[in-house]
């Protein structure tokens, strides 16, 4: 689809015009994208194997809009299990180059592959005895023709309607990065739990990396009654927990029933007994509560919530002794849930 440059005031806005560049851009950059796979051979293998066997950190180094696209690299890379970061070409020429180490693997990004800053300190990088992987659209530039591994992010053509703003170019770079940073994973053996660790702050973190006893009540917070207990008395506890159930447990510890506040309704719909002052705990409990370990992740909790539809769970420990509650409102706190 050729769109000729546009000749009008740029005031005028032409809503067609618009949804026909966007289409354009991603049908270009889908394109590219598919030339860009059908190109991977054991070359690529090759700069996997050379990162995943570096003793010490990839430095991603780009100008411009592939420096951008380097940061990004760098990131994604570093939350995966590959230590990276970024330093940047023309810092490197006034102190940054400290950063990098004999031991380092450097993933260079340059379209042109001539980019003055980083150019200049290809002698250096090679000094130090670096693996120098290149992505560059031109493999036969001055970047390529030192680097040990040449990854081609070539394009045919810019999204840009004048071919000049790096567009197709720089998303071939990003999604070269993506693959990298898959394949390294994937060699790695790096499972969610790992990712979770490098991301505690977000919802991933939280749900992998949170356990009962993070979140449960314990001690003095935890409602729980002898099976003799008188019914008052299990009301009464229930009251001051506040929680909407209490645990009855057994002469050792461990838990053989639940009183929540829907049992406590459904005695009171269906009157079964006319004096429910008179009753016993083990009288009115629901035996076989939900039980989780003080170990387990708190999604797991949730799950059992959800997969028996109940809001609240027990916490025991390895001998099956009561050592804590959780319910629903402690996951939706802890933003689990």
């Amino acid at each position: 689809m050729t769109i000729p440059p546009k000749q009008v005031s740029p005031s005028v806005f032409d809503a067609d015009r618009a949804v026909k560049l966007a289409v354009r851009t991603l049908r270009i950059e889908a394109r590219a994208l598919e030339n860009l796979a059908a190109r991977q051979d054991s070359t690529f293998a090759e700069a996997v194997q050379a990162m995943l066997a570096c003793s010490g950190r990839v430095v991603v180094m780009g100008m411009g809009k592939s420096g951008h696209v380097g940061r990004k690299i760098a990131a994604t890379l570093a939350s995966t299990g590959t230590p990276a970061m970024f330093v940047h070409p023309a810092e490197a020429s006034h102190g940054d180059l400290g950063m990098v180490l004999p031991g380092d693997v450097v993933l260079a990004i340059s379209n042109s592959g001539e980019v003055d800053e980083l150019a200049a300190i290809l002698p250096a990088l090679l000094r130090l005895g670096v693996l120098l992987i290149a992505i560059t659209g031109k493999p036969d530039s001055t970047l390529a023709r030192h680097a040990r591994v040449v990854l081609s992010s070539a394009v045919e053509e810019e999204a840009c309607p004048l071919n000049l703003a790096p567009t197709a170019s720089t998303t071939a770079q990003m999604a070269l990065g993506d693959a990298l940073a898959v394949a390294l994973l994937d060699a790695r053996g790096f499972r969610p739990e790992d990712f979770a660790r490098s991301h505690p702050g977000g919802s991933l973190g939280r749900k992998l990396l949170m356990h009962v006893r993070d979140l449960m009540r314990s001690g003095g917070a935890v409602p729980q009654v002898a099976p003799g207990a008188s019914f008052n008395e299990l009301l009464q506890e229930m009251t001051r927990k506040g929680l909407g159930f209490t645990a009855v447990v057994d002469a050792v510890g461990k838990p053989c029933g639940i009183f929540t506040d829907g049992d406590l309704r459904r005695l009171i719909e269906h009157g079964a007994h006319a004096d429910l002052r008179s009753l016993l705990a083990q009288q009115v409990m629901h035996t076989g509560p939900r039980l989780v370990r003080a170990d387990a992740l708190a999604v797991a909790a949730a799950g059992v919530m959800e997969q028996h539809r109940v809001t609240s769970v027990l916490v025991v420990d390895e001998s099956g002794a009561l050592v804590g509650a959780l319910n629903s409102n402690d996951l939706m706190r802890a933003k689990v849930i």
